[in-house]
């Protein structure tokens, strides 16, 4: 072969970074050394991988059509590395989920995902559907569990639980004795909503659908108990996942309203990138979410 895994280590990292002084620290290599790396990589085939812009290096079209074939490829010396040291280890495993997913059904199954592979070096990085989204395309992220639906090239997007959305208000609230809320009802109140870039916004607005430029949304909150702390305080109404509520419910803190009219169904994702190899340990995390249904 006429590169070298440290080669390809550096263009990834000069990649992700923009900088190569950045890209040498991130994988220990002095700067001249990463710099002379990169090079020598561009000279042996002739090519130009990044446009120099003063000292940001960006990734000319070349560039974005190698890399992922590059992540893939040491995705997979990486596990070939860790199945020499140990038979099936998992290695390392980068996790990111929307809010509502990260904060209820992820974090108990990643400490299940610990106890069952105690050596496994796994992290959860929690945000918004768009974001996510965003860091698994540029490979910060092996997998992703997102709450809206992606129309994205590069993604694999797999169906993996059912969900549902509530409105819901203080008990306080003068919608909260109504059996049945009408859409004039919807079009009388505040909303306490969440964020544009949100999955749960994007599906409450699907189910919004004829109504939304009419709805008065008050305030948009990136958080779900800020959310539900301004519905409490009888700042408004509110529309979020069952899965958020459930116990706000059974304390009788917050009331859900009948909506039998709209639609708030809706699916959480898995989303990989297409190149992205499957480790053993993106697969035993596959298989742990949905035995966790």
């Amino acid at each position: 072969m006429k590169y070298t895994f440290r080669q390809l280590e550096v263009f990834l990292a000069t990649a992700h970074f923009e900088n190569i002084t950045q890209a040498a620290a991130s994988i220990s290599l002095s700067q001249s050394a990463a710099s002379e790396a990169l090079k020598s990589l561009e000279k042996q085939f002739d090519i130009q991988l990044f446009d120099r812009i003063g000292k940001r290096l960006q990734l000319n079209e070349l560039g974005r059509l190698l890399r992922p074939r590059a992540e893939a490829l040491m995705d997979r010396a990486q596990d070939l590395e860790n199945a020499f040291k140990q038979h099936k280890d998992i290695g390392a495993l980068k996790v990111g989920a929307t809010l509502s997913i990260g904060n209820y059904l992820a974090v108990n199954i990643m400490a299940q995902f610990m106890r069952e592979h105690p050596s496994a070096d796994i992290s959860l990085q929690v945000a918004n559907t768009t974001e996510i989204a965003n860091k698994v395309s540029n490979f910060e992220l092996d997998v992703g569990l997102v709450e809206g639906e992606l129309h994205r090239s590069e993604l694999e997007v797999i169906p993996w639980r059912d969900d549902e959305l509530c409105v819901f208000c203080a008990p306080s609230h003068p919608l909260a004795k109504n059996k049945n809320i009408t859409d004039s009802d919807l079009l009388s109140v505040s909303w306490i909503m969440r964020e544009p870039g949100s999955g749960t916004r994007q599906a409450f607005d699907w189910a919004m659908h004829g109504l939304l430029p009419e709805l008065n949304i008050s305030l948009e909150l990136q958080h779900t108990e800020a959310i539900k702390r301004a519905v409490e305080a009888g700042l408004g109404v509110g529309c979020l996942s069952h899965i958020t509520l459930d116990d706000a419910f059974k304390r009788g803190n917050l009331i859900k309203l009948d909506v039998p009219h709209r639609d708030f169904q809706r699916r959480f994702y898995f989303i990989l990138h297409k190149e992205k190899y499957r480790s053993e340990g993106i697969e035993r995390w596959l298989e742990l979410c949905c035995k966790s249904i």
